[in-house]
């Protein structure tokens, strides 16, 4: 789904890189480097993240200014966000990434605490939510993973009844494990957010979809919603 969102009330900082050793409790696997020997599944290809079809959940690619584009995995009122970012070949930085997530959180008047999970240490905290005036809200429950490779760093946000109920986010925290991040060999400056893209066949959809909306009157009314695309599998 491609969609543009107003500015969230709690705006976390951009991540960068941490150690590639396995955490005690991590689930065996990924993520995965593209370089890697990785399991054969099905998977939607999003530029920088390959990611894991399952039956039942949602891909969608959204847009925001201030946060640039993220892949969304949604299941019901459960959804996880997952952004790559470049990294520096020294590592080792998802301890000082939670750091500053966890000031971000308390800044803002949230909660939070750190855990070992299935997918190594995350950051489990109550988020203030913003409502369409900008407003600070009932805090809501999410969950931050993180995950460094050579010279990349994968961020996940659980939210929904998932944040907090292990059972449901068991499925989540598969996902996490099961993506594949393609770096590139370009080079880029540490925290710089790699490209998320729609996939072929979306992005064709969405262009049929624009065609059939242009009228010939110039470019689009920038407040208007415009189309929508969902990869379900």
């Amino acid at each position: 789904m491609l969609r543009r969102r107003r500015r969230d009330s709690v705006e976390m900082p951009t991540p960068a890189e941490g150690s590639s050793e396995a955490k005690p409790g991590r689930l065996p696997g990924g993520p995965w480097d593209i370089a890697d020997d990785y399991p054969r599944t099905e998977r939607i290809d999003c530029g920088s993240l390959l990611v894991p079809v399952r039956e039942g959940f949602e891909v969608q690619i959204n847009v925001a200014e201030e946060q640039g584009a993220w892949v969304a995995i949604v299941q019901g009122e459960n959804g996880m966000q997952l952004q790559a970012f470049a990294a520096p070949r020294s590592g080792g930085l998802w301890d000082d990434v939670r750091q500053e997530i966890a000031a971000n959180i308390a800044e803002f008047g949230g909660s939070w605490e750190e855990s070992d999970g299935p997918a190594g240490v995350e950051l489990r905290g109550r988020v203030p939510a913003g409502d369409e005036n900008g407003t600070s809200g009932q805090p809501q429950p999410v969950r931050f993973l993180g995950f460094d490779g050579p010279r990349w760093f994968l961020r996940g946000v659980i939210s929904g009844p998932a944040a907090t109920d292990a059972a449901t986010a068991a499925a989540f925290y598969d996902l996490f494990t099961g993506v594949v991040v393609v770096r590139g060999d370009y080079p880029a400056p540490p925290r710089e957010l790699l490209e998320i893209r729609l996939p072929d066949e979306a992005r064709q959809a969405l262009e049929a979809q624009l065609a059939e909306t242009d009228q010939g009157w110039g470019l689009a009314d920038p407040f208007k919603r415009g189309p929508e695309i969902t990869e379900t599998r």
